[in-house]
């Protein structure tokens, strides 16, 4: 007989609906329960709209506090992967001092206008910055200007520990703020004056003699490593009561110093400054304060290893001062020359004539490669020196006249005797005619062979028929070598020009040679204004660099179109 479901009482359907309500959210809204015996009882889905909202809203926002969290912690284990692999890069595991060595050839050696700056390097991260301030070499170069603070220069000074440093205290030649000039040389000598037995190169530049005296009389501790020294004041013209030199400078112990620079500066020519040098530089010297031969020529006797020497802006004595020297230096016997052996370079830069003469009459200059003669009225006379010189060896490469007068027969014949010249370069030079051109175009023998550049800056008096026979002259017999010449310029030593197959022969005592010229690589014919367009367009096509500019006016405009 089957059994009669019985209707369980109302009370038990309240109760347990009561129960569901408050269970937590899992259990909040179930669908159906089990009892014990097995039997599911189903129960209502529809629940008291005032009561289950608020719960619904609180459980979401506990689920969303735990998915912020869950995220956080995926963004710093992110953030720890990626720390982790980049740990692996080949750079970063560089040690430190591979890192450090490679900071000091990006910031110290590379020569260029722009190159990698300190505070770059240590922007990059923390470990660079370590490795940078912990690099005492980085911090050895030492400025000090208008635009260079002290506070800055202190702290490089700290950081340097006890490298031998580069101190440059640069201040231009304004002359309004004076005042404020000579205080702030004063503070920066004295923030550098316990570190000078440290200073490996010193330059000074200052508008005038009272503060270069200021800063010099701080200079008085010995410095031992001090290699170059650089002295320039703008105003030369003016102070002359400070003319009384603050010596000796560096207590007279500069055994290192090998290169001095000096400008307007009256160190009352101490043999002991400026002794043993390699490069010599003195210009800014006018009126009573110009050197005489004699003692510049004492001065080279203290310097047999000199290889550069620079005479700039040199005023000449009075006409009757110099005659009266001349006629001394004539009639005194002549003392011994001044045996120069590595000098290679030497410029002459309005100097005045009768002093240069007398120098290089009593210096021996055997492997002088370069020199430079400008603004020096006739050097005729130093012209033949040179080619009495050349008679037994002058190997000379590259030689610059500008603004001087010659006679240009002595000068064909000193070119004549200066086989391995490379580089002519003549400015506004009134005595270089065609006929000077029709001379290196002579193959009996070949004069010059090896110039490759010539320069006739200003010079009008050149016409273009012997320009151009010039340049053809220069050519290679082959014509196919001319593309060869952009690509390889040894090439252009191989090639021989049609004129200079025969063998040249001895003639007028000259030198014999059978070398072939080389092709000319570079002109230069600024300010010609003789010389058309379409003959710079014809030169462009036989010559690789050609340089053109017009004259200019006051402003910078150009005279001609």
């Amino acid at each position: 007989m089957s059994s009669i479901p019985v209707c369980a009482p109302s009370s038990s359907f309240t109760s347990r609906r009561r129960a569901s309500i408050r269970a937590p959210y899992p259990s909040l809204l179930p669908l159906k329960n089990r009892t014990s015996g097995g039997d599911e009882t189903w129960t209502s889905r529809s629940a008291p709209t005032a009561i289950s909202i608020p719960l619904l809203r609180e459980a979401i926002d506990s689920l969303d506090s735990k998915m912020a969290t869950l995220m956080s912690r995926r963004h710093e284990l992110e953030s720890h992967l990626e720390q982790a692999v980049r740990l692996q890069s080949p750079v970063l595991r560089l040690p430190s001092e591979l890192l450090s060595s490679i900071f000091v050839m990006g910031v110290l050696g590379i020569r260029d206008d722009d190159p990698v700056m300190v505070s770059t390097l240590m922007l990059v991260c923390r470990y660079w910055s370590d490795v940078a301030l912990n690099t005492p070499i980085l911090w050895t170069k030492i400025s000090m200007s208008p635009h260079d603070s002290l506070e800055k220069a202190r702290r490089k000074l700290e950081r340097s520990r006890s490298c031998p440093l580069d101190i440059t205290v640069n201040f231009g030649p304004r002359m309004e703020y004076n005042s404020s000039i000579t205080e702030h040389v004063i503070h920066a000598m004295d923030l550098i004056r316990p570190a000078l037995w440290r200073t490996k190169s010193f330059r000074l530049s200052v508008p005038n003699r009272p503060q270069a005296h200021a800063a010099l009389l701080r200079c008085q501790e010995d410095a031992p490593l001090l290699e170059t020294l650089s002295i320039r004041i703008f105003h030369s013209m003016q102070d002359d009561t400070y003319s009384s030199p603050p010596l000796p400078l560096f207590n007279g112990h500069t055994p290192r110093l090998q290169s001095c620079s000096l400008s307007s500066f009256n160190f009352g020519w101490d043999h002991t400054l400026v002794s043993r040098l390699r490069v010599l530089k003195l210009g800014g010297y006018f009126n009573s304060f110009t050197p005489s031969a004699s003692t510049l020529l004492g001065i080279l006797r203290q310097c047999p290893d000199l290889e550069e020497l620079a005479l700039r802006n040199m005023s000449s004595v009075d006409s009757d001062t110099c005659q009266s020297r001349s006629e001394e230096f004539h009639s005194s016997p002549p003392s011994k020359s001044v045996q120069l052996r590595r000098l290679t370079k030497v410029s002459f830069y309005y100097s005045g004539a009768a002093l240069t003469r007398q120098i290089m009459s009593q210096v021996a200059f055997s492997n002088l490669e370069s020199l430079e003669m400008c603004y020096l009225e006739n050097v005729t006379p130093v012209l033949h020196l040179l080619y009495t010189q050349a008679l037994t060896r002058l190997p000379l490469r590259h030689l610059r006249i500008e603004t001087c007068l010659f006679n240009e027969i002595k000068f064909l014949n000193l070119l004549r005797r200066l086989p391995s010249l490379v580089t002519l370069e003549l400015v506004d030079v009134e005595d270089a005619s065609s006929s000077l051109l029709k001379g290196l175009s002579s193959s009996q023998p070949w004069v010059c062979p090896r110039l490759e550049t010539l320069a006739i800056d200003g010079c009008t008096a050149l016409d273009w028929d012997s320009l151009r026979t010039f340049v053809e002259s220069r050519l290679p017999a082959n014509p196919h070598t001319y593309p060869q010449f952009h690509g390889s310029p040894m090439s252009i030593s191989s090639s021989t020009s049609a004129s200079a197959k025969a063998q040249a022969q001895p003639k007028n005592g000259y030198i014999v040679t059978s070398q072939t010229p080389q092709r000319l690589r570079a002109i230069d014919i600024t300010r010609c204004s003789h010389i058309s367009k379409e003959m710079v367009q014809w030169l462009r096509m036989y010559v690789a660099d050609v340089k053109c500019e017009p004259a200019k006016g006051v402003w910078g405009e150009a005279n001609m179109p």
